[in-house]
């Protein structure tokens, strides 16, 4: 019996493992085409990662907004041209799941700009799992 419930635990271990493995391979994967959207001058397409709704927060320096649509213009407010978006990269630095559709993502992000200086910050990122994909919810970049 207690062979049995070893098994098991370690079954259960490892298919939990896969999972998160799995959430945090998607994460990244949002993440990749946020970039690529940021990097092509395509806000909307950046904006994908996030959830649309006005329940979103993202909070930065000038203190919280509320809503997606908010969020997107703000940021079409501040990075108006190619130059100012410049290159963006992050480097995601922990995924901590915080229960079975949640997960926190802690990292870096920078920006490379020709003819500007360079802007750099780290990031808190609560993710959540919807039915079609995982989305931001919450957003704290400084």
């Amino acid at each position: 019996m207690s062979r049995l419930l070893t098994v098991f635990f370690l079954f259960t271990l490892l298919s939990t493992s896969a999972q998160e493995v799995s959430d945090i391979d998607q994460i990244k994967l949002v993440m990749a085409h946020q970039e690529t959207a940021w990097n092509n001058g395509d806000l909307v397409g950046f904006m994908n990662g996030y959830w649309e709704s006005d329940s979103l927060i993202f909070v930065g320096k000038s203190g919280p907004t509320y809503g997606w649509q908010q969020t997107l213009d703000n940021y079409k407010k501040g990075y108006s041209s190619p130059q100012e978006m410049g290159v963006l990269t992050f480097t995601n630095l922990e995924f901590i799941p915080l229960e079975n559709n949640h997960m926190l993502v802690v990292g870096k992000w920078h920006l490379a700009r020709t003819g500007l200086e360079d802007l750099e910050g780290h990031y808190s990122l609560v993710w959540e799992r919807k039915k079609d994909g995982w989305v931001i919810i919450a957003d704290h970049s400084s």
